[in-house]
């Protein structure tokens, strides 16, 4: 792996000599034309030219579904497979017999496993943006546990309707009886899978930086471009953002897997840029998936749930709400719609509500809201990243014909 590494940063020495020998005018018009035409592809957004980004969008997403169908066609043998092994499972779902209790199980189980680690994926992934599952998901499902658990004394919540809607059990625990442990144990599955779904959702760049290194193309992502330029210019960094990317980047080539694992286990917005440097110097697969799945769905995960349930535990949302009603003047009005909310969440976990008229808190109608509009600018970032993926194709056509010419 190092031997590769230093070939390669040898080359690229080569390549700049060149370069300083007189040889300006080619790679100088060569830089323009690259960002000229991510200027254009950065244009086509559904804001902009909406007509032309549905069409490349759809067009994009008809050759992705070709290039699929060859790939699974290239494996028709797993396929094939597959397809067995699926319709052997759906006759066990469908026949009746003993074995129906355990089928539920499993089925309820994956599930809630496969729901946890696709939003885990959209979080990591977003295709440009990142849907942020945690805000919108998972943080609030903990701290809904969490003040369940403190009204209810218990974690036992009948299911179903469990975990769609969480009410108290008809027996209660005794006050006093819930510890911080308990909550993290309710939640432990969900989590985990989110932040294992975080884990495979950074494959995306560590693949791609690999595989640039491998074939030695110079791929048009924006992050790779930055991640080389920050290589050349390494000594000269003096901005703290640069700093930052290159501590980063030592830390991860230098120290290895606990490098990677100490950079997945905290929250760290530089993540991308340690899987791009993974690729980058050829780190083995299972070191950086090994270390960013451990960091990532066991210790920063641990972090995030200890974080929301300290918060939304009851003494902690008691004083809160008694700060916000201490604000001069406008306390009180702000103060209300909280305390309106938490006694509305507190009858309907003890089936009070039922039967009596519902009033919509301003509070739920603006989260509601808030996550209909990310969703929404999630799919549309989507269809944005799809068609400038058709225009580089264009682009990239465009290039190859003027240079056969």
């Amino acid at each position: 792996m190092a031997e590769n590494g230093t070939d390669c940063d040898q080359r690229r020495v080569r390549m700049s000599k060149e370069q300083h020998n007189g040889n300006f005018t080619e790679p100088f018009s060569s830089n323009e034309q690259k960002q000229k035409e991510r200027e254009e592809r950065q244009s086509i957004v559904l804001w902009r030219k909406p007509l032309i980004t549905v069409q490349y969008f759809f067009l994009e997403m008809l050759i992705n579904l070709k290039e699929w169908t060859i790939k699974l066609w290239h494996r028709r043998s797993i396929v094939a497979s597959l397809l067995l092994l699926l319709v052997v499972l759906m006759s066990a779902y469908y026949i009746e017999g003993a074995h129906q209790q355990y089928v539920q199980y499993t089925e309820k189980k994956l599930l809630w496993c496969a729901y946890w680690v696709g939003l885990g994926i959209l979080s990591s992934v977003g295709l440009g943006t990142g849907l942020h599952t945690f805000l919108l998901y998972l943080g609030p499902h903990i701290a809904s546990v969490t003040l369940a658990a403190y009204e209810c004394n218990s974690v036992d919540f009948p299911e179903p309707p469990y975990p769609d809607q969480i009410i108290c059990p008809d027996v209660e625990g005794v006050e006093g009886s819930i510890s911080l442990w308990t909550i993290i144990s309710k939640v432990r599955l969900e989590a985990c899978m989110w932040g294992a779904g975080t884990a495979i959702g950074e494959l995306p760049p560590y693949f791609m930086a690999r595989a640039a290194r491998l074939s030695g193309a110079e791929p048009d992502d924006e992050e790779y471009q930055e991640f080389e330029e920050m290589l050349e210019h390494a000594e000269a960094a003096q901005d703290f953002a640069s700093r930052a990317k290159l501590a980063v980047q030592n830390l991860v080539q230098k120290v290895g897997f606990f490098g990677i694992l100490a950079c997945a286990s905290i929250p760290n917005p530089l993540f991308d840029l340690a899987g791009i440097t993974c690729g980058h110097f050829l780190v083995p697969f299972w070191t950086f998936f090994g270390a960013t799945l451990i960091g990532k769905a066991i210790i920063k995960m641990h972090i995030q749930k200890l974080f929301v349930i300290i918060t939304f535990s009851k003494h902690i949302v008691e004083q809160m709400v008694s700060l916000i009603g201490a604000i001069p003047s406008i306390g009180p009005s702000l103060q209300k719609p909280f305390r309106e909310y938490l006694e509305a969440q507190r009858m309907k976990l003890h089936h009070k509500a039922d039967g009596a008229p519902q009033g919509e808190n301003w509070l739920s109608w603006m989260f509601e809201k808030l996550v209909i509009v990310m969703v929404c600018y999630f799919i549309l970032s989507i269809i944005n990243s799809m068609a400038q993926s058709y225009a580089k194709r264009l682009q990239q056509q465009m290039n190859s014909e003027e240079k056969t010419k």
